[in-house]
């Protein structure tokens, strides 16, 4: 119990994670919800707002960006906001 509580603190809603563990894996998805030891993800392309995608919360890496709630609005904006984020860490 007490390793989801540190895992919780880390991660909010509009955090983009990354996913270290399933078919997804190395892939960018967007954070919708949080309750431990799970999480809600969606990538706004293979995972929709529509349907989400619920993984452990030791499957994802957190990082340091965390989307405005105006970016999670529909699936295209999560999916641009995504695009311009694996951009950016491929350089």
């Amino acid at each position: 119990m007490k390793k989801e509580n540190a895992y919780k603190s880390l991660v909010v809603r509009g955090q983009v994670v990354k996913s270290i563990a399933g078919h997804d894996r190395d892939d960018f998805q967007v954070v919708l919800e949080v309750s431990p030891p799970y999480v809600t993800v969606c990538d706004g392309k293979r995972r929709s707002l529509s349907k989400p995608k619920r993984k452990k919360l030791l499957h994802i890496a957190a990082t340091k960006t965390v989307l405005d709630e105006e970016n999670l609005q529909n699936d295209r904006r999560i999916r641009t906001a995504l695009r311009e984020l694996g951009g950016e860490e491929e350089s």
